[in-house]
């Protein structure tokens, strides 16, 4: 969907319906399920509201998330495989629960939100083949 259009059946308790349904199966899905239990831990209800604030700001534009997604994503060790699981449950998921303009329009979303992080995250099919650091070279004597 290249238009910034939104579907006027969005709603507040449409969004929590997917983030709470969603994040149901990730929880139990066998490649996604242990990272976020592992970062989360007791802590999941907090992160569900914190979703569904950026989900509500992604979607509605409610300016309800303040988070930094990219940095809550460092150091897990993330590979393209669990962006494409990650996408692939979320658009099951607004496929049954959506509309169809209103799942295309979040699908479009996700997908754009993924790509954001890996490209943050260096990883997938747009991440940067830079070659490694050198020393840096002392123009001084010590």
């Amino acid at each position: 969907m290249l238009t910034d259009e939104r579907p006027t059946n969005l709603t507040e308790e449409l969004i929590e319906c997917v983030v709470h349904t969603f994040y149901d199966r990730v929880r139990q899905d066998s490649m996604l399920g242990p990272i976020f239990e592992a970062r989360l831990g007791g802590r999941w209800d907090a992160h569900l509201a914190n979703m569904v604030a950026f989900w509500s700001t992604v979607a509605m534009r409610s300016g309800r998330y303040t988070g930094r997604p990219h940095a809550a994503h460092q150091g897990l060790a993330l590979e393209h495989t669990h962006f494409a699981r990650w996408l692939q449950l979320f658009e099951t998921t607004v496929s049954e629960l959506c509309t169809a303009d209103a799942a295309a329009f979040l699908i479009d979303r996700a997908q754009r939100i993924a790509e954001s992080l890996q490209i943050g995250l260096n990883i997938g099919l747009k991440a940067l083949d830079l070659p490694p650091r050198r020393a840096a070279k002392t123009f001084y004597k010590v």
